[in-house]
């Protein structure tokens, strides 16, 4: 019968491998996770604060916002791929925010909206 581990430096290697990729795969997921709280975080900043904040006319409750012009975001619950396109072009009233964010604050805005517009 042949050998699988001719040598201990080999057998240590076959071990190492795997247990560097679940390594990896872990810290991937924890730098993830620091992106996205540090996306949300801008993102409930920026509909807050931005010119002309969406705070103002959007009723959105993790935010504590209570505007009466746009849609209640709360019922609305639009995906990020909706919000970025209406804050891209604008929509009825909404004029487009492409001119005063840029596509990485439009992106956390959209992030922070789709999310926080489905949250309990």
């Amino acid at each position: 019968m042949p050998l699988l581990f001719n040598t201990p430096a080999r057998f240590l290697r076959t071990l190492a491998a795997p247990a560097l990729l679940l390594a990896a795969g872990l810290c991937g997921t924890a730098a993830s996770a620091a992106d996205d709280a540090a996306q949300m975080a801008l993102g409930k900043k920026l509909f807050t604060t931005s010119t002309p904040a969406c705070a103002v006319c959007h009723t959105l409750k993790d935010a504590g916002a209570e505007g009466a012009v746009g849609p209640v975001l709360d019922e609305l619950r639009p995906d990020a791929a909706r919000v970025t396109k209406a804050l891209r072009d604008g929509l009825g009233s909404m004029p487009s925010f492409k001119a005063s964010l840029t596509d990485a604050q439009i992106a956390a805005l959209a992030l922070y909206v789709a999310t926080a517009s489905r949250q309990p």
